[in-house]
């Protein structure tokens, strides 16, 4: 497979970082017609980033949908697309996510920290910058941090015919070094702190059932299960956790009133600063319904990149399924007609995934409204699940062509 410098900028034959030539080929007709990239996961493990995060990149860039499937390693972008122009948003996804800011060499390691925040630590000169956590793909990032990969697959990440210093590539001189720092990190993830230990029960499922007792010995058994301990008394419970509201209703009425006056970024810091940021399932319910009127769908570009950095894990989506019942089923019942375009964009922008949508649209819930409203907004949910099916069947019946 012919390669070309990771950095096409530089034109030095010799330049160590090579990646293999991204291939593109379109496939499909009409409205089903799209942007195959046969090789877009040897490209990505010569980067030493997963393919989803390019794949990504040029759906975000190009306004398209993009789908990505690591078991077949099969990456998509909708629409036909030039192959130069796919080359070039891969420079960009490679200036931005994989090369050091200080010395440019794409030897860097992605860390997404505990509050949600991306760096790029080079392994060349040290170099620790930040990520732009303004672009779309870094809410992806968050959500889908990359895996450390093992030893082996750093390895042969770059092919065969890779150079020593390689991204993803470890010397055996440094294997010393390594099984060192892989002993240490070990370590430090089993000596998990009380207080973390105290979130971590405090942060169970809704409707996981920890059983009747919540005597301090029981909840320091529970703390013995999970190899911690420490004063139980430090695992008492989230006193706003059985409130209707508490301060999240309170401080959706502040945003009520007040987002008119302040940015989608004061929102967050206010979240923060009274601490409700912290439960995002809890909060996005009341959350979605202060910040949206009856033109949701016009209003939700402002908001975006809250929305995502706020739909952390899988319950919070959840929870923003329940702010649109609210907002569209409670406050709003006469704009209902627009959730097939709210899901849409929600979809578009990887706030909300096919699967997220599809359980929103068929699974009926009194959690947050009434059982009957409940109903009604996911019935009126079921034009954007027909029309993923139908995009989910104009490729299978691509791929069978």
């Amino acid at each position: 497979m012919a390669t070309v410098n990771i950095r096409r900028d530089v034109k030095d034959s010799f330049y160590r970082y090579k990646m293999p030539v991204l291939l593109t080929k379109i496939e499909g007709r009409g409205n089903g017609i799209k942007t195959v990239l046969p090789n877009m996961a040897d490209v990505a493990r010569a980067l030493n980033r997963p393919a989803s995060y390019p794949t990504k990149y040029f759906g975000s860039e190009l306004g398209a949908q993009s789908t990505c499937n690591d078991d077949t390693e099969r990456y998509i972008v909708n629409g036909a697309h030039d192959q130069n122009r796919m080359r070039e948003l891969l420079d960009g996804f490679i200036d931005k996510f994989v090369l050091c800011q200080s010395c440019k060499n794409p030897e860097t390691e992605l860390i997404v920290s505990k509050d949600e925040y991306i760096t790029a630590d080079c392994k060349a000169c040290g170099h620790v910058g930040d990520i732009d956590m303004r672009h779309k793909l870094s809410g992806y990032i968050v959500k889908n941090p990359p895996k450390k990969a093992s030893k082996k697959g750093k390895k042969g990440a770059a092919g065969a015919d890779s150079i020593a210093g390689q991204p993803g590539q470890v010397d055996d001189e440094d294997d010393d070094q390594d099984e060192l720092t892989r002993k240490i990190r070990e370590g430090a993830a089993e000596v998990m702190s009380e207080e973390q230990a105290a979130k971590l029960i405090a942060q169970r499922e809704a409707d996981e059932d920890w059983g009747e007792d919540t005597s301090p010995e029981a909840v320091a058994a529970r703390m013995a299960a999970l190899g911690v301990s420490g004063d139980s008394s430090l695992l008492a419970g989230d006193d706003d956790d059985e409130e209707a509201g508490g301060p999240y209703a309170e401080f959706a009425t502040w945003v009520k009133e007040n987002k008119d006056e302040v940015s989608a970024a004061e929102i967050y810091k206010e979240a923060d600063s009274r601490g409700v940021a912290k439960k995002t399932h809890r909060l996005l319910p009341y959350l979605f319904p202060a910040l949206f009127t009856d033109k949701v769908a016009d209003e939700l570009p402002k908001y975006l990149a809250l929305l995502a950095k706020l739909t952390n894990s899988d319950k919070a989506v959840k929870a923003l399924g329940g702010g649109i019942e609210k907002l569209l089923g409670d406050d709003y019942p006469d704009a209902v007609a627009q959730t097939p375009k709210v899901l849409m964009v929600l979809y578009q922008n990887d706030i909300m995934d096919e699967d997220a949508i599809k359980h929103f649209a068929t699974h009926v819930s009194k959690k947050y409204v009434a059982k009957d409203v409940s109903k009604r907004v996911r019935k009126a949910a079921e034009p954007m699940v027909k029309w993923l099916e139908e995009a989910e069947s104009d490729e299978e019946e691509s791929d069978d062509e």
